[in-house]
């Protein structure tokens, strides 16, 4: 009975020997196969002229290859099994990485990032693709802390010595991607974005999230960041790097500085609403009628213009001046489904895109209302459905209300909805003094010149035959 014991621990012993060996061996091979890959791209490179007549039939029908000009490239590298020794329950210690990597899929679905491979416990995952964003950044170093507060809290919960740690490393630049997969779509990435980021997750420290000046400078704003000093990266010398601290304290709803509050959203919302107003311009753009030579995009862009202008001088929160924006951005866009009751059907496509940028089910209501405040005769009830009316009739009191009134004459004439030019001056004289702005920003902005252009307008205006002379 002790020599079968005794034979027990020897073979433990040897298993952790070997196991030992095995990690060293491997950690040679990563460095082997990094310096191979890096070899491998400058090939690449020199050889890129010739990659047409290298190509074999077919080839290039069977991947396709993506160029992304701004992605974020995140590696992480989950350090644990080199502690593992014969006091350890290894079981227990499988059933925590799998915990963390399906912890990390959550993160990773819930900010819409792309998962692009794991290779043994490294981690590589990518923002702004294949979806092309402009907040891709900020979503990886959110999801990045998130990583770092999953990996200490299940170390919190276990009963075993501290054998988690995890090092990351993230940069953001353009990539090159090729499409692959049958079943579900999967990317390969490739160029000196994935390198740069691999340098510096690997050149990192435990628990740290080392970035490039490049995310630095886009993430900035809404984290706080120590500036670590110079990394050497191989053909590109030289490059700063920095220590992401947390989330900004004004930012965070604790001083730990890892859970973002309301005035964050509302800050990433503004900064996400320039994803937005591209995706919705492009769609006016391609399927606006062409006889709306007033209602088009550029009305459209005025709008947003004016009300950020209008809603300042009128001293509204950072969250308002998003509503407004949103709103003036899709107060015209009905136009696509009918020209008549255009705003309603405004509302029922900011109903649609909205939720999809997380606006909460508050602010979209709020949005809608702003919307259908457009309908004339104007007739809003609080100050941000005057700003809005006050914005969208801005023309009235600019020096090219003439010009600009003349585009929307245009637009009714081709579907017969007015009658001749003296008709519709008649019309716009009578519109526009009985007119008012009601906020005092645009009284004061644009009521004196509107004076002017009623004055312009009667000028225009001929008389009808057997009509009196003014």
């Amino acid at each position: 009975m002790s020599e079968s014991y005794e034979e027990l621990v020897r073979r433990i012993a040897k298993l952790v020997k070997q196991n030992k060996e095995l990690k060293e061996e491997n950690n040679r091979l990563h460095s082997l196969y990094e310096k191979l890959q890096d070899e491998n791209e400058q090939l690449k490179k020199l050889l890129g002229k010739y990659q047409a007549t290298l190509e074999l039939p077919g080839e290039k029908d069977e991947q396709k290859t993506l160029r992304f000009q701004m992605a974020t490239v995140l590696f992480a590298n989950i350090h644990g099994f080199s502690r593992l020794n014969d006091k350890i329950d290894s079981q227990k210690v499988i059933d925590q990485l799998d915990s963390i990597m399906f912890h990390f899929e959550n993160v990773i679905h819930k900010y819409k990032i792309e998962k692009i491979k794991t290779i043994g416990d490294t981690l590589m995952c990518a923002g702004g693709i294949p979806q092309k964003n402009i907040t891709n950044p900020v979503e990886v170093v959110l999801a990045a802390l998130e990583m770092v507060m999953i990996v200490d809290e299940i170390q919190h919960q276990s009963d075993n010595d501290k054998i988690w740690e995890i090092k990351m490393g993230i940069h953001t630049g353009p990539v090159t991607a090729t499409l692959g997969g049958n079943k579900k779509s999967t990317y390969e990435l490739k160029g000196d974005t994935v390198n740069i980021a691999t340098r510096l997750e690997s050149s990192g420290v435990p628990g740290n999230i080392i970035i490039s000046a490049n995310t630095y400078e886009l993430v900035k704003e809404f984290f706080t960041c120590e500036y670590m000093g110079k990394m050497p990266i191989k053909y590109h010398g030289d490059i700063d790097i920095y220590l992401v601290k947390g989330i900004k304290p004004e930012l965070s709803v604790n001083e730990q500085g890892k859970v973002p509050n309301d005035l964050f959203r509302t800050r990433f919302g503004l900064l996400q609403f320039n994803d937005l107003q591209e995706i919705i311009l492009d769609r006016l753009e391609k399927e606006l009628p062409p006889y709306l030579y007033y209602h088009n995009v550029k009305h459209t862009v005025d709008v947003i213009t004016e009300v950020e202008l209008i809603g300042w001088g009128e001293g509204v929160s950072d969250e308002e001046i998003l509503l407004l924006k949103t709103a003036a951005l899709f107060h015209d866009s009905g136009h696509i489904i009918s020209y008549d009751n255009h705003e309603y059907f405004g509302t029922v496509l900011a109903r649609e895109y909205l939720p999809k940028f997380n606006y909460t089910n508050e602010q979209i209501e709020i949005i809608c209302e702003l919307i259908m405040a457009t309908k004339l005769p104007p007739k809003p009830k609080n100050l941000l459905e005057k700003i809005m009316c006050d914005a969208d009739l801005d023309y009235l009191g600019r020096s090219d209300f003439i010009p600009v009134s003349n585009t929307l004459y245009r637009e009714l004439k081709e579907q017969n909805k007015i009658g001749s030019l003296n008709d519709w001056n008649k019309l716009q004289l009578k519109f526009i003094s009985g007119h008012q702005y009601f906020t005092q920003t645009a009284l004061s902005l644009r009521e004196v010149n509107k004076q002017k252009q009623i004055e312009r307008i009667m000028q225009l205006i001929e008389p009808e035959p057997n009509e009196p002379q003014p």
